[in-house]
């Protein structure tokens, strides 16, 4: 069966036809997990993790995806003895995470039992209650954002309480259905998740394909030219294997062609220095890879002298001295977007000499070439990077003749444009995925999915059982633990008859 959709709602998007608020397709009923009795267990916590397979494997809530899939990619295993565990069929939820995770849900298939963590709420439904059925349409409430609406806040993370999960309703179709329902959700997101996959290589391939236009377009190699070994003064440094150029290009180290100067360290104990000028200024976070992140800049007091001698200009290139690996070395260049901006001492400042080389081709060059030259070149800790001013300014810079240097970035340019278009394609591919998505588990949970059945047992019958459970549970008399005869107290024992 193919997912058909309603009218076009005016945005762009398609809706499903509407039943009328509250009404349910014939044999369906609305029940909370509690009224369904829906058994809650929640996992526990081990700081104990390993990777190497020692133990069951531990789930905790990363290793629930977006899509309501259990990801073991990231497997954590841990030694325990308990019968706390998920088992194939069961139902798996996300209780505690950031706001925007909490509610995550999917369904076990684990042939093996495993454990979980008390971040996770293992779900049991009753007989007539299909599984995948009860974890699809939990995540499609957290997909929904339902889940928002009732969590508690804490000062990091956010939780759904126990009493809060089993007041959650739920639509129940006739098992039957339930079972038709899923069977053509799944099937239908095979091709919504098959397009996904594509849409995420094109994106992929898009981003490789931009990181080959600048790295060959800054040495030349974007068309079939002669290439020759061009010098390049020795330093005590590892350069790794320096590219060969077209004629007329050579090498220069950076400090040659560029003023390169470190940022301000703030001074927190003089911000209320009168003396002190109010700047904007640059960090690490707004030095992106071929673009800068302007929406967060934030200001700091420093003397007059330093807000002038740091100012930047445009052309000016901001190179990233420090942060976790993936920031040390990338840059963008400046174009004078904020007035008295200045940069902090973790990012620095390249000021081309000249017209040595165009301040994008220099920019360029160091998120390919440059990068993985800081990386060598570099101090790497824990969790920081970070490369020295003298080190940063024997950066190899390839410099073009400068006849060529405008028309060569106009080139590149419209190369990444065309890739930038490409992904836009692709981007715009998986909003629609999204969107096919929530149409397809909407239609699910409101009846539009597949056809109803009038010889389907309906739900209520299921719920008309489990009442009857219920109220034979309670009128069950209890049986009274048998008291132990109690012992004379010391000094008073019975003597025998």
């Amino acid at each position: 069966m193919t997912l058909e959709l309603g009218a076009d709602s005016g945005d762009g998007r398609e809706e499903l036809p509407d039943r009328g608020a509250g009404e349910l397709p014939p044999g369906w009923a609305r029940a909370t997990l509690g009224e369904l009795g829906v058994k809650v267990q929640p996992g526990f916590a081990s700081g104990k993790h390993n990777r190497d397979g020692d133990g069951t494997v531990h789930l905790r809530p990363m290793n629930i995806t977006r899509n309501g899939a259990i990801d073991l990619s990231d497997a954590r295993y841990v030694n325990d003895d308990s019968d706390r565990r998920v088992e194939y069929g069961d139902v798996l939820f996300n209780n505690t995470n950031s706001p925007a995770l909490v509610g995550k849900t999917a369904w076990v298939a684990s042939l093996e039992p495993v454990a979980y963590s008390n971040h996770m709420t293992r779900l049991r439904g009753p007989e007539g209650l299909d599984g995948k059925f009860l974890a699809t349409q939990l995540h499609h409430l957290w997909a929904s954002g339902y889940f928002k609406t009732v969590l508690n806040n804490h000062v990091n993370q956010a939780s759904v309480s126990r009493k809060v999960l089993l007041d959650t309703e739920i639509v129940v179709p006739p098992l039957t259905e339930q079972r038709r329902i899923v069977a053509e959700v799944e099937q239908q997101l095979t091709h919504i998740e098959a397009g996904e996959v594509a849409a995420h290589a094109a994106l992929s391939g898009a981003a490789s394909l931009a990181e080959q236009i600048t790295a060959r377009g800054t040495r030349g190699c974007l068309s079939e030219v002669d290439l020759y070994s061009a010098p390049l003064e020795k330093a005590d440094i590892d350069d790794g294997r320096i590219p060969d150029l077209p004629a007329g290009w050579n090498w220069a180290r950076l400090g040659e062609i560029a003023e390169v100067v470190g940022g301000v360290t703030k001074d927190s104990k003089r911000q209320s220095d009168p003396d002190y000028v109010e700047v904007p200024y640059l960090r690490v976070a707004n030095v992106q890879r071929g673009q800068l992140a302007l929406n967060k800049v934030t200001t700091i007091r420093v003397p007059p002298e330093k807000a002038a001698s740091l100012r930047l200009e445009p052309g000016d290139i901001l190179l990233n001295e420090g942060g976790d690996r993936d920031k040390l070395g990338r840059g963008w260049v400046w174009e004078g977007q904020i007035e008295n901006c200045i940069h902090q001492n973790h990012v620095f400042r390249a000021r081309v000499i000249g017209q040595t080389v165009h301040p994008k081709l220099l920019a360029w060059h160091a998120n390919g070439f440059g990068k993985a030259w800081c990386d060598r070149n570099g101090t790497q800790s824990v969790n920081l990077a970070s490369i020295s001013l003298r080190k940063i300014k024997l950066l190899p810079v390839p410099i073009p003749p400068q006849e060529i240097q405008e028309e060569l970035v106009k080139t590149i340019e419209l190369h990444l444009e065309n890739v930038a278009s490409a992904r836009s394609i692709a981007e715009g591919a998986l909003t629609h995925a999204q969107d096919l998505r929530a149409a397809l588990l909407n239609a699910a949970f409101t009846g539009a999915l597949v056809p109803q059945d009038p010889a389907d047992e309906p739900a209520s019958a299921l719920l008309d059982r489990i009442r009857a459970a219920r109220a034979t549970a309670q009128k069950a008399p209890r049986k009274r633990a048998s008291r132990k005869p109690r012992s004379a107290p010391p000094g008073q024992e019975e003597l025998p008859q």
